[in-house]
């Protein structure tokens, strides 16, 4: 078995063996009716071989399709009850951007420190990846936390996990990729929170995203409409994170990191009613590493109003 190092590997795991149970048991009553049938009427022997009556057939039929349905029924509940919790993205957790490329896993954490193809994280603390693609669709799969989830090229996805057990675990792209798809790996070190810390503070530190990302804000305009004082009317963006947003076409959508994504590289796809579509894209201009730092901008400007609630 593999190693079991996060709180929801013990869920599926017990997923995994409830389901090969089932199957255990459906295969050994079928293959038993089946060598037993075999054995009863083979070639040369008396048994009945006439019609059924018809109640037997119906009721029969009936009974072991309406059986079948509630099994599966109740297998699906019990399953999705138990992997629920794991869609729900914890609000307080250490936030690491990963951007993935061919070949490789580039990560960077709330401090400026950046990996490739390795991510130190604390034992015991709930750790959320806001992923990206640079190119083509990927997949960050872990096999000892349960984890996979596709990483996809214009969006972002998320996941999370909270490590329980110190030690180097294999990190694995499970979506083909591309001719060098079996070399896109990594190592996902967990370490005690001291450990951890130690770790941070030795690393060299460049500016931390927030920081990044307002420089970019200026390097690229877009203080120019969006900044205090501004002559052209732009959405503010302070508080604007999570928040609900009214389009011109009516519809109204939450400004999540998907949200700020888009407006950056294609603004004309989700314009702010009441504000005219005169922002240039920046697709082509501004990296992903770029794009992720200004989202990560765009949400400290919300700092204070979540740290409120």
């Amino acid at each position: 078995m593999l190693a079991s190092a996060s709180t929801i590997a013990p869920s599926v795991d017990r997923i995994f063996w409830v389901l090969v149970a089932l199957s255990v048991v459906i295969m050994a009553v079928v293959g038993t009716l089946v060598l037993s049938f075999a054995i009863k009427y083979r070639e040369g022997t008396r048994a009945y071989r006439g019609p059924l009556p018809e109640w037997m057939s119906r009721e029969v039929e009936i009974g072991w399709t309406v059986a079948t349905l509630f099994v599966a029924l109740f297998v699906f509940w019990w399953a999705a009850s138990a992997q629920l919790p794991h869609f729900l993205l914890p609000k307080k957790a250490l936030e690491i951007h990963i951007v993935a490329k061919q070949w490789m896993w580039k990560a960077q954490h709330p401090e400026g420190v950046r990996e490739i193809d390795a991510l130190h994280i604390p034992q015991g603390v709930p750790v959320r990846l806001e992923m990206t693609s640079q190119d083509v669709i990927h997949s960050f799969g872990v096999p000892a936390f349960r984890i996979k989830q596709d990483v996809l090229p214009g969006r972002y996805t998320a996941t999370w996990f909270e490590a329980t057990k110190p030690g180097d675990y294999h990190l694995f792209c499970t979506e083909y990729c591309g001719t060098a798809h079996a070399r896109m790996t990594g190592t996902i070190s967990v370490m005690p929170p001291e450990a951890y810390a130690a770790w941070l503070a030795a690393q060299p530190h460049g500016e931390d995203l927030a920081g990044e990302g307002a420089q970019l804000f200026t390097k690229f305009g877009c203080s120019g409409c969006h900044g205090a004082g501004s002559r052209v009317p732009a959405p503010p963006l302070a508080g604007l994170y999570d928040r609900p947003v009214t389009l011109a076409d009516g519809t109204t959508v939450t400004a999540d990191e998907d949200y700020l994504r888009t407006s950056i590289m294609r603004p004309e796809a989700q314009v702010v009613a009441g504000y005219p579509s005169v922002m240039p894209s920046y697709q082509g201009v501004a990296s992903e590493e770029q794009v992720v730092a200004m989202v990560a901008y765009i949400k400290a400007l919300d700092q204070g109003r979540s740290e409120a609630r």
